[in-house]
């Protein structure tokens, strides 16, 4: 994965063999993704790269991140739960999301057509970051592996996704990444489960 900003608008995330090809598909929706970078930048948030992506911070807290896919580009805001959506505007990643935070581009110029929702919801989620808002967390009846709970904060529709996954189904996987010993061993599991888990699968479950 990358690790310096520019990359990412100049060759991609690096997660893929398509990093650096005209087939990339930052390359579809450069200028898309570079109308979302200007209007985080101004904004006032800080950029930097996080899982390969362009992450968006206030007050030293996440607030957005971009990406980029074949059939669209996004712009998915951390903490979903405390957006209100005035315009209507946020979707949810995956069927198992259980809050709508991602706006989806489907055409580069739908940046710039947005631009007043886009400022306004960007202040929103800012504001949040710097008063330190969190949307109040559920009980949890099992205790993740400090792993799983490392990647879930790293990722937000692996989040959603997790957390909307019945307790058994959850328990699948604490009771998987429990049986190992090594701390590398959970993250590579952790990894390889990520698919299974935005479909909304155990970690049994074909």
């Amino acid at each position: 994965m990358i690790t310096e900003i520019e990359d990412y608008f100049d060759k991609g995330c690096g997660r893929c063999d398509r990093f650096a090809t005209p087939d990339c598909s930052t390359r579809q929706w450069d200028s898309g993704l570079r109308a979302l970078r200007r209007i985080c930048l101004e904004a006032g948030l800080t950029e930097t790269v996080k899982w390969g992506h362009p992450c968006y911070m206030y007050g030293g807290r996440n607030v957005a991140i971009i990406g980029a896919f074949r059939g669209d580009f996004r712009l998915n805001f951390f903490n979903p739960a405390l957006m209100k959506d005035p315009d209507g505007v946020l979707e949810k990643q995956g069927p198992n999301s259980q809050h709508a935070g991602m706006i989806q581009f489907r055409d580069n110029a739908d940046v710039d057509r947005m631009v007043p929702v886009l400022r306004a919801y960007l202040a929103e989620a800012a504001g949040y970051a710097e008063a330190g808002v969190l949307p109040p967390k559920k009980s949890r009846a099992i205790e993740l592996p400090e792993e799983l709970v490392d990647a879930l904060d790293a990722d937000p529709e692996l989040a959603e996704a997790f957390h909307a996954l019945t307790p058994g189904r959850q328990k699948s996987y604490v009771l998987n990444l429990n049986s190992a010993k090594q701390t590398a061993t959970r993250i590579s599991r952790i990894a390889k489960f990520r698919d299974k888990i935005i479909a909304g699968k155990g970690a049994t479950e074909r």
